[in-house]
């Protein structure tokens, strides 16, 4: 029986020739992952084990993003201790406030993330890195302090799940509705530890942007990772962001999936997920009217380029509603100063948004944004469970940057249709 994307890279990091669902194997790290939130417990465990220093320095990151710059003193502390395990272990791929940036958008664009990579990180985004057909899955501290001192790390290969992409997409639909959709179709449960492998034709449509969104938000529907087919688009970006060596893995032609998914990339359009969960999802023509009291652009979902362009496009010569509170995170700092470059930060000051440093911010009810009891927030993050952004009585629909910024514009969600013409 033939492998998929995931099964051939994990094969190959094990030092096996063929492995198959269920199997237990113990496979090779080519990056480590942290953030200011699961790092310190992993420093913990990582002194417990009695190891005197990582596996490899270039090859382990830590990303202080979730709760910098630093809001209160206890994250001030956590930021400090995971500062001085990486001075101190020489620790190469330290980003911090001025160098940082949303760790999952961080990253591929610091060339850390190339096809073929096996990669593990303590935050469930990390199945971001898909996008470039890597295996990359989110693990808990005790597997990152693991992997740190080890560069291996257990898993269970898991089953897949054929994605087929088709046509192109319609106007103002991006991944995000795409991602959305999917999820929207197979459940929060849908793929449960299995890998999402997403090919066909329709590939070509979906931008790395695109890519990066719907990596990321395969967690949210329960899979263990997302993998994209590599093609051009994707050897273009490596080429840009990184000199390392990668490995490109295709599936065999006779790869087994539980299951094969037709996406007819035409048919999808705007989405949004209400509360309180990923899967409760509407089209933007199904939504009715539903007034907001805060709209977020920005997270590791949706704070790259492509997202800022979008935004812009909405926003320029156009107000925010007076009772909307707008704010807007480029991802990272490379990501903030081109916007700047482009205009696209004064156009977000003109029509009344705020423009933040990147940060995780307000995505995880952390800081930066935090909603009140019973306010209703539009954001571009990736989830919208009870109490995720604020008080447990607060609600979030997630949507993409055209319907947000769309619907910052008229204090309810809304189509961008409506407000460009």
């Amino acid at each position: 029986m033939g492998m998929t994307m995931t099964q051939k890279i994990l094969a190959a990091h094990a030092g096996l020739k063929q492995v198959e669902p269920g199997q237990l194997i113990m496979a090779d790290l080519d990056l480590v992952l942290g953030n200011d939130v699961t790092t310190p417990v992993a420093v913990k465990e990582f002194e417990k084990i009695g190891a005197e220093g990582v596996f490899d320095k270039s090859k382990v990151a830590i990303v202080p993003d979730h709760f910098t710059p630093n809001k209160d003193i206890k994250s001030a502390e956590q930021c400090r201790l995971i500062r001085e395990f990486a001075y101190d272990k020489g620790i190469e791929n330290y980003f911090e406030i001025g160098q940082m940036g949303i760790e999952h958008a961080l990253i591929p664009e610091k060339g850390l993330a190339v096809p073929g990579d096996v990669i593990v990180g303590a935050d469930s985004h990390t199945c971001t890195y898909g996008a470039l057909g890597a295996f990359s899955t989110g693990v808990g501290s005790t597997d990152m302090a693991a992997g740190m001192a080890s560069g291996q790390c257990w898993f269970k290969v898991p089953e897949a799940i054929r994605f087929n992409l088709t046509g192109q997409l319609q106007p103002w639909v991006s991944g995000k509705d795409v991602i959305l959709h999917i999820i929207g179709m197979i459940g929060v449960d849908g793929a449960l530890y299995q890998s999402m492998e997403f090919g066909g034709e329709g590939l070509a449509a979906l931008s790395m942007d695109d890519r990066f969104t719907m990596a990321n938000m395969a967690i949210e529907a329960g899979a263990k990772n997302g993998i994209f087919e590599v093609d051009d688009q994707t050897i273009s970006y490596v080429r840009e962001h990184s000199a390392r060596e990668y490995k490109v893995y295709q599936p065999d032609e006779d790869a087994w999936y539980t299951r094969v998914v037709d996406v007819n990339l035409p048919e999808i359009r705007p989405t949004v997920a209400f509360p309180h969960l990923p899967d409760n999802t509407r089209t933007i023509d199904e939504v009715g009217e539903v007034s907001i009291d805060q709209v977020v652009i920005g997270s590791c979902t949706n704070g790259r380029i492509e997202d800022m362009r979008t935004a812009a496009r909405v926003l320029k010569g156009r107000r925010v509603h007076p009772k909307v509170r707008t704010i807007i995170f480029p991802a990272t700092q490379r990501i903030y100063l081109q916007a700047m470059r482009e205009g696209l930060l004064e156009i977000f000051v003109e029509a009344g948004a705020a423009v933040s440093t990147p940060t995780c911010g307000p995505c995880l009810g952390g800081h930066m944004g935090v909603l009140a009891k019973g306010e209703r927030a539009v954001a571009t993050t990736n989830r919208n469970f009870v109490g995720r952004m604020g008080h447990p009585e607060s609600e979030v629909y997630l949507a993409s940057p055209a319907v947000a910024a769309a619907s910052a514009i008229t204090g309810r969600i809304t189509s961008p249709e409506e407000v460009v013409k």
